[in-house]
């Protein structure tokens, strides 16, 4: 599967923003999917998952209540909608997939796919 997210910017403190994820190749219910965000000098952490088939999002504490993650399996499509965005939610959001677990799952070294990222940069 081939992944690409998308819909960074550049906002306030405070500010919304809107993240895509496209897949092609095998459909998105084959897999494990997740957001995972990066900033520099921290580690990877990912904000958002999903099991395979219909599942509800699973979210990181630092995010929960302010993001969130909805997966269109028959598009193959994938959103986080972020609201109430923060300095230190600056980073570079990947979707990702994984084949090689059963469940969802909060450690990025399980997953296997990773799509190009796209940068959020919240200041003032």
């Amino acid at each position: 599967v081939q992944l690409q997210a998308s819909g960074g910017g550049l906002v306030q403190p405070g500010s919304s923003l809107r993240l895509s994820c496209s897949a092609s190749g095998r459909t998105f219910s084959n897999y494990i999917v997740a957001w995972i965000r990066q900033a520099p000098g921290k580690e990877r952490e990912v904000v958002a998952r999903f099991n395979r088939g219909n599942s509800n999002p699973y979210y990181a504490d630092s995010v929960k209540d302010r993001f969130t993650a909805s997966k269109y399996a028959a598009k193959n499509t994938m959103y986080l909608q972020m609201n109430n965005l923060k300095p230190e939610d600056t980073a570079e959001y990947h979707c990702a997939a994984s084949s090689v677990i059963w469940g969802h799952s909060s450690d990025p070294t399980k997953y296997n796919y990773w799509g190009r990222g796209t940068q959020v940069t919240v200041s003032s």
